[in-house]
């Protein structure tokens, strides 16, 4: 087994010792202080959000880890008040639609430079995966400059690796028929649409694929187990969103967890109810801090994503962090009853376990009834998935819920009609409180 090929990226980019965790951590608190001296004198927001943090007060990591948060709601309600460069260098924006009740749209910034830079840590994160004699399709959006597929083709050939950008999936005939004239065998992409493209052409996957890497979303055991068991192709996942500048985190060869961009983030773990930091190995949220961010720096941001730092070393012999798997996210995991918690991870692991299904949505319309819409590609499976999915469902929750499974018509996954939002549970009690 290789060592993440990050590690020697990283002691590169920041100029530490080989193997020396307490230089990295020194590295990333010195961008800390000068990241917060470059927002408090360019960010409209950081001037006033940290203003009673004086040049003083933070002497160690631990200092730091007390500082105000920042939230996704704080980016909605202001983005332009986070911009620390001109408007005319901003080379991409990304406007990202919100849960938000008024309408409000995250909109977020990059300069060349951190478009540069993330193609830097693709380039070396898809060296856990792929060499020169891989031809990788990417099933990501990349018409667009600086868009996640325009990034990952242009660190590709950085590398040497053959890559065809095709976007989001949306025809299968014509995806088969790239796979087969390009000589593909590894596929980047949305964990639901390669899922849906592996039952509707299991044949092409059985002759020509033989690695994934799986972005953009929470990745189910159920998945990477089926794919495994059915083609025997190791399943590496990719932890990122648009705020970090799309690259967090990749696995290496042990699939383990997550390696992280260690010279461009700082990441904690805190209990996301009290914001303390847990202790590695104990679950909580996923906060980040840019450390190289030019247009749009974040300090301590609250992703809402749930995961854990590995209590142990990686099997790959690496000295860096480990991040867990993650884990879903807060607002999926709905409360029913005080203590008692409707989580989506756990639907995934029941629903996803059908191979005959290919996508499904859950509403909870009532503390009592859970609305599911399953899509299959075998309508005869319907009534005996339905009444082992309602079974299975009502005997794991420690909570009596009505259950009801209906058939999708459409028979395509969610998310190849709404592009890149995020799976999730609909919670019907949230918005008639909100009405």
């Amino acid at each position: 087994m290789k060592k993440t090929p990050l590690e020697d990226w990283i002691v590169n980019r920041t100029r530490i010792s080989p193997g020396n965790q307490t230089e990295l951590a020194a590295y990333q608190f010195k961008k800390i202080l000068e990241t917060m001296d470059y927002v408090k004198k360019n960010s409209a927001f950081y001037k006033k959000h940290l203003d009673l943090i004086g040049e003083n007060t933070i002497s160690s990591l631990d200092d730091f880890k007390k500082i105000p948060f920042t939230y996704p709601e704080d980016i909605e309600k202001s983005p332009y008040s986070f911009l620390c460069v001109p408007q005319q260098k901003v080379d991409r924006i990304v406007t990202l639609n919100t849960s938000g009740t008024n309408g409000e749209k995250k909109r977020l910034f990059f300069t060349d430079k951190d478009l540069l830079l993330t193609v830097d840590f693709f380039n070396y994160g898809m060296r856990s995966l792929t060499d020169s004699t891989d031809r990788v399709l990417v099933l990501l959006p990349g018409n667009t400059y600086g868009s996640i597929g325009d990034l990952l083709k242009k660190a590709l050939t950085l590398s040497g690796v053959s890559s065809t950008v095709y976007g989001l999936l949306s025809n299968l005939d014509e995806v088969e028929k790239i796979i087969d004239e390009r000589d593909i065998n590894c596929i980047v992409g949305v964990p639901i649409q390669v899922l849906y493209f592996s039952r509707l052409k299991s044949d092409v996957f059985k002759r020509k694929i033989k690695k994934l890497l799986l972005s953009t979303d929470y990745v189910p055991e159920a998945m990477i187990n089926e794919l495994n068991r059915n083609f025997n192709c190791p399943v590496f996942t990719h932890y990122g969103m648009t705020e970090m500048g799309y690259g967090g985190g990749v696995e290496c060869e042990a699939l383990n967890g997550y390696h992280l961009r260690e010279a461009d983030l700082y990441v904690e773990i805190i209990n996301p109810y009290s914001g303390a930091p847990v202790e590695n190995g104990e679950v909580g949220e996923v906060v980040f801090t840019t450390l190289t961010r030019e247009a749009m720096p974040l300090i301590r941001y609250r992703t809402g994503d749930i995961a854990a730092f590995s209590d142990k070393p990686c099997p790959c012999g690496t000295f860096l962090r480990t991040l867990k798997r993650v884990e879903g996210r807060l607002e999926n995991r709905v409360e029913i009853s005080r203590g008692a918690f409707l989580e989506l991870k756990t639907l995934d692991e029941i629903i996803l376990q059908f191979e005959e299904i290919i996508d499904y949505q859950a509403v909870l319309k009532d503390s009592n009834t859970l609305e599911l819409e399953i899509a299959l590609y075998d309508e005869s499976s319907y009534p005996a998935v339905r009444r082992q999915i309602s079974t299975t469902i009502q005997e794991t929750f420690p909570f009596s819920l009505n259950v009801k499974v209906n058939k999708n018509q459409e028979k395509k996954p969610n998310q190849l009609v709404n592009s890149m939002l995020k799976r999730k549970i609909s919670d019907m009690r949230k918005e008639r409180r909100n009405e």
